[in-house]
Formats: structure tokens, sequence, C-alpha cells
């Protein structure tokens, strides 16, 4: 159980920068949304879906490998009620991730053209079910109920 700190942290540390590169996207896309700068939103949005989004993915992607060996080390079977909920939160969370990207691609699509209101809820909708179903992984991964 030597590597089992180091493995933590590495496990514990794409899950923070997951959440606060996820809660910073929003407040940056609200900003530029609320500035009425179309080319600035255009810019941002095409930045978040072509480079951010993937790199967000690839750090939650991350995760269910660190956090099986996190398990492994420490003797924990993978059949454990919370261990299954946060499984099944994580594919949750995968899906919201690509409906999110869709929605944000569709966004993008009207180029200078204002987005329509129901564009924008349905966009808010799944950025803030990403954010809870990540706090809600958190948590599970936290308490670590038996």
């Amino acid at each position: 159980m030597e590597y089992y700190t180091l493995i933590k942290a590495a496990h514990s540390l794409p899950a923070l920068l997951l959440l606060l590169g996820m809660l910073a996207h929003v407040f940056m896309l609200f900003k530029a949304y609320r500035s009425g700068d179309a080319a600035m939103l255009a810019r941002k949005l095409r930045v978040t879906r072509c480079y951010s989004l993937p790199a967000l993915g690839l750090l939650a992607l991350s995760l269910p490998v660190s956090g099986w060996w996190l398990a492994h080390l420490a003797g924990i079977p993978l059949g454990q009620t919370w261990l299954l909920a946060s499984s099944v939160l994580f594919v949750m969370l995968m899906v919201m991730a690509v409906l999110l990207r869709g929605r944000l691609a569709a966004w993008e699509a009207l180029g200078e053209t204002p987005a329509p209101p129901r564009l924008l809820m349905m966009t808010a909708a799944y950025a803030l079910q990403y954010i809870v179903l990540l706090l809600a992984i958190m948590g599970l991964m936290g308490a670590k109920p038996v």
C-alpha cells in the first residue's frame, strides 16, 4: 500500500480539476453571453467545444481507472452498492457531457444569430445536471458508505 497516497492524489486531482473546469467554463460562457459581443461568444464557444471539453473528457475517463486501482489496493470489493451507484452516475455523467457538447455545437452553429431561449435553457440544464452528477459522485467517493 505504499502507492496508495500517490494514486489517491492522482485520482482526486482530476476530479477537482473537472469540477473547477466545468464551473469556470459555465461562468466564462455566461459572462460572454451577457456582454452581447457575438464574436467573442463564438470564439469562446469554439474553444470550449474543440479544446476544453475533450481535455475535461480525458480527465473524466482517467477517473474509473484510478478509482479501480485505489479499490484494488485498499481491498474494497467492486460489488459494493456505493461503487456500483457511482458507476451508474458516471455513465449518466458521460451522457450529459455528450448532450452538453451537442447543445454547445448547436449554439456555435448559430454564429452571429442570437440563441433562442430554449437552446440557452437546455444548455444550462445540461451543464447543471453535469455539475450535480459530478458532486453526487464526489459525495459518494468521499463518504464511502458501507
